[in-house]
């Protein structure tokens, strides 16, 4: 059987296809936070003007959370094709897919000129941004884990997590940029439509790189098995693949997922929001903040990811869902300060706690699964978990605002998922030693389980 070390990349090609999948990756998160930092900031006033601010936010908040919706459905389809037809062909479709709905929600007109089909539409290309997200990531870091070497696995795999920080940076980089140089009269009027313009150029970036790289050797083995599967009316689907062997490492990713989810919209998203409301700091002072904390989270990323090479994936991530957790009472006592200090020290912070889990997770879900169901696997394991995480944590942040009129219930929201978190991957097994060609269900044992299913991976 194939190891997942034959025929290693030559020294250019792997940081080439590193490259490929992280421009994508920043582009399609650059078009997804830039809807979340719009939704804190305009969209509450240009397409639920009759509604009083707070109300008018959480509804905003409300079609932000429609784009986690579409995601498992996204992470359902383009995972059943990414592991039928390959990786980088589905690549392709989320970058245009998420790349022509943020274009075009820069040119949709407001409730001012449409009445209520402005925030119709403007939901419907939000499902069509989550639906292509949904397939975005299993592909790019699948893309880059098949292809590197196990012993810097993790790595090379962390790169394009850092599209995450990188899109929040270059979202958050142009919306400051346009707030400091427009009154809000004039950014309210046209200024919001530009970065949402820009996406059409990026994509044409992106996919001039994205179309330039292969598929991994582990994957077009796999493929070759597999249609002999099917020849011989022996192959099942992907998803009952996963559902059949891998369920259990489905359920300790979404666990995985929970606090590295949540804590990033609380602390990047739903600051705009607190910072601006309760703490009384300016629009422009909340979005710096989070600029200088992303640029933070871009670097460290890779240092994480190289550390769980050498300690473990499990170590690594328990590290960051017990920060995040302590953490959440000292960051909101630093935002309410209202100094533009502390602020950033509070985001920052944040940001490297949360990087601690957010940069072993694309080689830690990789090693989980058999590579013929491993971009359904790993999709479905991380989608379905931003349903209930990434999707309402600003919506239900914001509520507990209005409600409580205090951070502390936002705190202990975050504090129960870190423990969440936090069993689920204690109950998880080490994955660093896996061998990505050789995790099979051949035998009909789950492979991220049992003895035998790791003495099988070493």
């Amino acid at each position: 059987m194939a190891s997942g070390n034959t025929a290693p990349p030559p020294p250019a090609g792997l940081p080439r296809i590193v490259a490929a999948s992280l421009i994508g990756t920043t582009i399609e998160w650059y078009d997804f936070f830039l809807y979340g930092s719009a939704a804190a900031l305009v969209f509450n006033k240009l397409f639920f003007p009759d509604s009083d601010p707070l109300v008018g936010t959480l509804l905003s908040f409300l079609t932000y959370a429609v784009g986690f919706a579409a995601r498992p459905l996204g992470a359902l389809v383009f995972g059943h094709y990414g592991d039928r037809l390959g990786r980088k062909k589905l690549l392709v479709l989320s970058l245009v897919l998420m790349g022509g709905a943020t274009f075009a929600i820069g040119l949709l007109p407001t409730h001012a000129t449409v009445g209520s089909a402005a925030p119709l539409l403007l939901t419907a290309l939000r499902l069509v941004q989550g639906f292509a997200l949904g397939g975005e990531w299993g592909g790019a870091v699948l893309l880059v884990s098949e292809h590197g070497d196990a012993r810097r696995r993790g790595f090379w795999a962390s790169w394009p997590q850092t599209g995450a920080p990188a899109g929040q940076l270059l979202a958050t980089g142009v919306l400051s940029l346009l707030t400091a140089m427009l009154s809000d009269d004039a950014f309210g009027a046209w200024g919001w439509r530009v970065p949402f313009l820009l996406s059409g150029v990026l994509v044409l970036v992106g996919l001039w790189i994205r179309l330039s790289v292969d598929e991994s050797p582990v994957f077009k083995e796999a493929l070759e098995r597999s249609r002999t599967r099917r020849a011989e009316a022996d192959e099942q689907p992907p998803l009952v693949s996963v559902l059949r062997h891998h369920w259990r490492d489905v359920l300790v990713a979404m666990g995985a997922r929970m606090a590295e989810n949540i804590s990033y919209y609380v602390i990047t998203a739903f600051i705009l929001v607190y910072a601006t409301t309760s703490a009384g700091v300016s629009k422009q002072t909340a979005l710096n903040a989070v600029l200088i904390g992303s640029a933070v989270h871009f670097a460290v990323i890779p240092a994480w990811g190289a550390l769980s090479d050498r300690v473990g994936r499990r170590p690594v991530y328990l590290l960051g869902a017990a920060g995040v957790g302590l953490w959440m009472f000292p960051f909101f006592a630093l935002v309410d300060t209202g100094s533009f200090g502390y602020l950033i020290l509070a985001v920052t912070v944040g940001l490297v706690l949360h990087g601690a889990m957010y940069a072993p997770q694309a080689a830690f879900f990789a090693e989980m699964f058999a590579t013929r169901m491993r971009y359904s696997g790993a999709s479905i394991g991380a989608q379905f978990a931003s349903v209930a995480a990434g999707a309402p944590a600003p919506l239900i942040a914001t509520a507990l605002l209005s409600d409580y009129d205090s951070s502390t219930p936002i705190a202990l929201y975050v504090i129960a998922a870190a423990v969440l978190t936090l069993v689920a991957v204690a109950l998880a097994r080490e994955t660093r030693h896996r061998d990505l060609g050789r995790i099979t269900d051949e035998d009909g044992e789950p492979s991220g389980t049992g003895a035998a299913a790791e003495a099988r991976t070493r």
